[in-house]
Order: C-alpha cells, then structure tokens, then sequence
C-alpha cells in the first residue's frame, strides 16, 4: 500500500509540474502508471469531479485494468475517453512504467502545418539533441483515440521511440519511469519552442553530422548513469515549490 500511495503521489506531482508549465490545454491531459505487481493501472481520471492538471492531487487517480475498466476511485471521477493510448502502450512495451498524453500548443502547430522539428541544438542542449535524433513519429490522424483499434494504432507509431507527435492533437509520451517520462514530454515542448523562435528569425540551419556524432558518448553516459533524469527532476520540483517525490517511499523531501 505504501508503494501505490507513493506512486500516486508521484503521478500527481507530474500532472502538476506539466500543468504548471502549461504543457496542456485545461483541464485536459492524463497521466497514468503501472500498479507494481498487478495489471492494474492508476490514471489522472475525467469527469465532474476532476482537477486541471496543475492542481491535481493524489485523489484525482483512478484505477483500472488493463482493458481501461474502472475498478476503483470515486464516483464523480471516470475512465478518460483515451485510455486506450495507456493500455495499448503497456501491452506493447512491458518495460513502460508511465505513460503521459498532454496538448502542448507549440508543438500542436508544427503538426498541423506538417513542420518538421529540427536538431538546432547541440552544447545548448544535448538531452534534446539525444531526443529528437533517436526519432519522434507522428500519428497523422487528428481523432480521438478512443478504442483500442485506434489505441494499438497509436502505439505502432510510437514503436519504441520515447514520444510521439499526434496530428492538431498533442503528444503521448512513454516512460521507465514516472520521471523519466515527465522529462521527455518537457523536453519535447522545448524542443519546439526552439525551432518556432528560430523560425520567427529566419530560416534554421540544422547542426552538422559530424557535431552531433561528437554527442553519442554524452548520451550513452546519459542512459547508463541517470543522472540527468535525477537532477531536472529535482529542478523541475524545486522551481514549482514542490516536494520531492521518491518513488516506493511514502516521504518527500524539498528540493
């Protein structure tokens, strides 16, 4: 019990740091987590009773099992009509502990202008370097993902890749961890911030091969260490003024 306590209040503390950044449109998005030893998934549920993602708390989780059914969690809280873009990616990628689908708007209007996301930064930025050159797909239709044809549709074009562009929609993003997956969603929107503004000043100039081959060892050593996922975690959490969470510990500590 413990453990699922500590795991929804991680899962909150993500909804929470997403929607203070203004990374979805309110009271949109969800996130969710894998139970630890079940089938069962905790996810920031819709309906009457449910909280904008920057002021969600632990009590805005529901549960459900692995075909998106609610089993638990208050009666004015529901199942999210998208669900299935949590189920279809658990069952497809066993390593996936959390999943988040949010409505960044800067990266909504590269996909509906079919702008591609460039490698504009390397020394800047080599977390974002590493992210858009491992590859970011793009789901083409701009629909509700509300059944699991459409759910295993979506995770065929995620694939294995940590993010996935959804078309004048947003983007579903894909985790070993609750952290982990947070990060990537914000790396993500930055990553279009980017390359708007340098749109806005003219015509970007992607970096060279040659320099983004000189970052391989960086972001191999990133992988393997986890340090980067520790430390923006805690700034992430420290800027907002907001607990840091550890997960399988029922205590947190201020940054």
């Amino acid at each position: 019990m413990a453990d699922e306590n500590s795991l929804k209040e991680l899962l909150a503390l993500s909804c929470r740091i997403l929607g203070k950044l203004n990374m979805t449109k309110e009271p949109s998005g969800h996130v969710s987590g894998r139970v630890p030893g079940s089938d069962k998934i905790f996810i920031k549920a819709r309906g009457r009773g449910e909280s904008g993602l920057r002021f969600v708390t632990a009590r805005d989780f529901i549960t459900v099992d692995a075909e998106g059914k609610k089993l638990e969690g208050p009666e004015n809280l529901d199942v999210p009509q998208e669900v299935y873009i949590h189920t279809a990616i658990y069952r497809a990628r066993p390593e996936i502990q959390s999943v988040i689908h949010v409505h960044p708007l800067t990266v909504v209007l590269f996909t509906i202008c079919g702008v591609p996301l460039l490698p504009l930064t390397g020394a800047y930025d080599p977390s974002a370097l590493r992210l858009i050159t491992e590859g970011v797909p793009t789901y083409p239709r701009s629909i509700l993902i509300s059944n699991e044809a459409l759910g295993k549709d979506l995770a065929g074009a995620l694939g294995k890749q940590r993010a996935c562009l959804m078309r004048g929609h947003g983007i579903t993003a894909a985790g070993k961890s609750v952290q982990d997956v947070t990060l990537t969603a914000i790396k993500l929107n930055e990553i279009a911030e980017v390359n708007y503004r340098a749109r806005l000043l003219g015509e970007p100039q992607p970096i060279s091969e040659e320099d983004i081959k000189s970052f391989l060892p960086t972001h191999e050593r990133m992988k393997a260490s986890g340090a980067y996922v520790e430390s923006a975690w805690r700034y992430y959490c420290t800027l907002l003024d907001e607990p840091v969470i550890s997960p399988g510990s029922d205590k947190s500590s201020r940054g």
